[in-house]
C-alpha cells in the first residue's frame, strides 16, 4: 500500500482535526492534585495527549506516566480534548494548571491540531490566528456571548512560556503528534505550519524544544502504513492505547536528548531503557513548505553553531543565508552540526538525516574542513579525514568494543555527499571553508594547499558547482584590516560573530553569482 492513502477513508483527513463531542464528554478532569512534596511534571495539550476512557482512543500523556518513578515526581496530565492554544487559555484550563505550578516544575506545551479551526462559529469558535506574529482580530464569540480578542498561535505560545517562568518553573515545546495521513510512502510531518511555528517560538524565546513529529513520522515510517492504519481505529488523528505508547516513549527519548536533559533523575526503568533522541538538542530545521524546492546547508558550526540560537554570540553562515533567498520560492534549510568533519557527519547519522529530507529538485550545499585536521586513528578518533582526495584508506579502531572503521580521505567524502545527492535527484553545490582569523603579512592565511584546494579539485573533478569561500571572504577581509575584522569573530580565530556571519553570507551570494551558470539564480531576492 506504500505511496497510496489509507484504504478506508477516514472523517478527519482535513486541517480542521477537532475530536468529537464524545471525546470531550469523556475527558477526566484535569489531574490537579499532585503531592506538594514532590516537582511535577505537567502535560498541557489536546485530545491527543489527554485521557479518555477505553483503549480505543487514548492521548500520549496517559502511558506517559510509566516512565517515571512516581515517588520521585508527580505526572500531572493536563491535557484537554478539544482545546486550541486558544481555548485552553481562554476557558480557563490553563489558569488551573498554572495555579499548581511551582518553582522547578516542568510544563510540556503541545498544540495546534485545534488551532487551525474556525475563529469565530456557534459550535465551537477556537481557532488561533496563524503565525506567530502580535496580530489581533476582535470578535463577538458565538459560543460564549462575550467580547474576544484574538491572538496569533504564536503568543498563545509565547504567553504560555512567560507565564510558567513566572512561576519559576521550566517550559518545554513539542511538536504536533502525527495523523495517519500518507503520501508516495512518506507519513504526514505536521499539520499546517504548526511544528515550524512552535520551533521559531522555542527559538526566539530560547525554550526547550522537542520535536515529536519527527521522531514519530521516523518511526512510523519504519513500521510502514499497513501497521500504521492499525493504530487509528476512529480517524486521521486520534490514536489506540499502542499509538499512545509509541508517543509517549518517543517523548521521553526528545526530553532524554535535551542538553541538560531535565528529566533523567526522574526515569522508572521503563524510562531508563528508552535510548535519547541523539538530535534533540540541535533543534535542526525541516522544510518550512514541503511543496517547493529547499536549499539544505550541511557542515560545521561554522555554518551553523550549536543550536543555531547564536549562543557565546557565535553564529553560522547558514543562519543567514536564507534572507538572500525568496521564502515564496525555496526554503533554505540549514542542517549543518557543529563539530562535525566530513567523515563524522555521516558516521553520526546527520547526513542520512539530511538525505531523508530531501527530494528531486532540491539543492545541498557543504562546507567541510575545519575539524578534519588530525590523526583519523589516534585519540580522540572519529572525525579526522585521511588528508587529500585519493582512494587510500586506513583502520580506526571503535571506542567502546574490538569494532574498526574505514577512514577515507576528505575528498572521497565529498565525492560521497556528491554521488548521493544526485542519486536523489539533489544538486550538490561545493564550498571551501571559511578562512581563520589568522594573519601573515597582512593577509589572510588561505588553505589553497589543504582542504581548499582539495574541495576545488572535488567539485571540478565530479562537474560540481564550486563557490570559493575560502578565497572569496580572505579578500574582503584583506580589504578591511585586522583591526574590523576582529569585530567579526566572537572568539580568537574560527567562529564568526552576528556581523561576521552575515558578511559570509553575502560571500556564499557572491561566490553563487559568479558561477557559470548559477543553479539557484531564479529563488535570490
Amino acid at each position: 500500500m506504500a505511496g497510496a492513502q489509507s484504504a478506508t477513508p477516514k472523517p478527519e483527513a482535513v486541517a480542521n482535526t477537532a475530536p468529537t463531542r464524545d471525546f470531550i464528554t469523556n475527558t477526566v478532569p484535569l489531574n490537579l492534585r499532585p503531592n506538594p512534596a514532590l516537582p511535577t511534571l505537567f502535560v498541557a495539550g489536546d485530545s491527543t495527549a489527554a485521557h479518555t476512557v477505553g483503549q480505543d482512543i487514548q492521548g500520549w500523556a496517559t502511558p506517559f506516566a510509566n516512565y517515571f518513578d512516581t515517588n520521585k515526581v508527580n505526572i500531572a496530565n493536563c491535557a484537554r480534548a478539544g482545546r486550541s492554544s486558544r481555548t485552553f487559555i481562554t476557558q480557563g484550563y490553563w489558569d488551573q494548571l498554572l495555579a499548581k505550578v511551582k518553582s522547578n516544575d516542568i510544563v510540556l506545551i503541545q498544540f495546534g491540531h485545534n488551532d487551525a479551526g474556525t475563529i469565530n462559529d456557534p459550535s465551537r469558535a477556537r481557532g488561533s490566528l496563524p503565525g506567530i506574529g502580535d496580530e489581533t482580530q476582535e470578535i463577538d464569540n458565538l459560543v460564549t456571548k462575550q467580547h474576544e480578542v484574538v491572538h496569533t498561535f504564536g503568543w498563545y505560545l509565547r504567553k504560555m512560556v512567560a507565564d510558567v517562568r513566572a512561576k519559576g518553573a521550566r517550559p518545554i515545546l513539542l511538536s504536533l503528534t502525527v495523523r495517519d495521513i500518507w503520501n508516495q510512502g512518506k507519513v504526514e510531518r505536521g499539520s499546517g505550519h504548526f511544528d515550524q511555528w512552535t520551533r521559531e517560538i522555542a527559538k526566539e524565546t530560547r525554550t526547550p524544544f522537542v520535536d515529536v513529529t519527527d521522531l514519530v513520522a521516523d518511526k512510523y515510517e519504519t513500521m510502514g502504513q499497513d501497521a500504521v492504519m492499525k493504530l487509528y481505529p476512529h480517524d486521521h488523528t486520534h490514536f489506540n492505547a499502542v499509538g499512545a505508547d509509541i508517543h509517549a516513549s518517543l517523548v521521553v527519548a526528545g526530553l532524554k536528548g535535551l542538553r541538560p536533559s531535565p528529566v533523567t533523575h526522574w526515569l522508572s526503568a521503563k524510562g531508563e531503557a528508552v535510548e535519547p533522541d541523539r538530535f534533540a538538542w540541535l533543534y535542526l530545521p525541516r522544510p518550512l513548505n514541503p511543496s517547493l524546492p529547499s536549499l539544505f546547508l550541511i557542515g560545521d558550526s561554522t555554518v551553523r553553531n550549536g543550536r543555531g540560537d547564536g549562543a557565546g554570540g557565535q553564529w553560522g553562515w547558514g543562519d543567514y543565508l536564507g534572507e538572500h533567498f525568496d521564502p515564496t520560492k525555496i526554503n533554505v534549510v540549514n542542517r549543518a552540526v557543529g563539530g562535525t568533519s566530513s567523515r563524522s557527519f555521516i558516521n553520526e547519522g546527520y547526513w542520512d538525516a539530511a538525505l531523508a529530507l530531501m527530494k528531486k529538485g532540491d539543492f545541498v550545499m557543504m562546507q567541510f574542513g575545519h575539524n578534519d585536521n588530525g590523526s583519523p586513528t589516534n585519540p580522540p578518533p572519529g572525525r579526522a579525514s585521511l588528508k587529500g582526495i585519493g582512494e587510500e584508506t586506513v583502520e580506526a579502531k571503535i571506542p567502546g568494543g574490538n569494532k574498526t572503521e574505514t577512514v577515507h580521505t576528505y575528498g572521497w567524502y565529498l565525492q560521497k555527499y556528491i554521488t548521493d545527492a544526485r542519486a536523489h535527484g539533489v544538486t550538490p553545490i561545493v564550498c571551501s571553508l571559511i578562512p581563520r582569523k589568522t594573519w601573515k603579512d597582512g593577509k589572510v592565511v588561505r588553505n589553497k594547499d589543504t582542504f581548499a584546494g582539495w574541495a576545488e579539485q572535488v567539485a571540478h573533478d565530479t562537474d560540481t558547482p564550486f563557490v570559493d569561500l575560502n578565497e572569496i571572504i580572505a579578500s574582503r577581509y584583506d580589504v578591511l584590516g585586522e583591526e574590523k575584522v576582529n569585530a567579526l569573530f566572537a572568539d580568537p580565530h574560527t567562529h564568526t560573530s552576528e556581523a561576521g556571519a552575515k558578511l559570509n553570507a553575502e560571500c556564499v551570494v557572491d561566490g553563487l553569482k559568479q558561477l557559470p551558470s548559477d543553479p539557484l539564480a531564479q529563488y535570490l531576492k
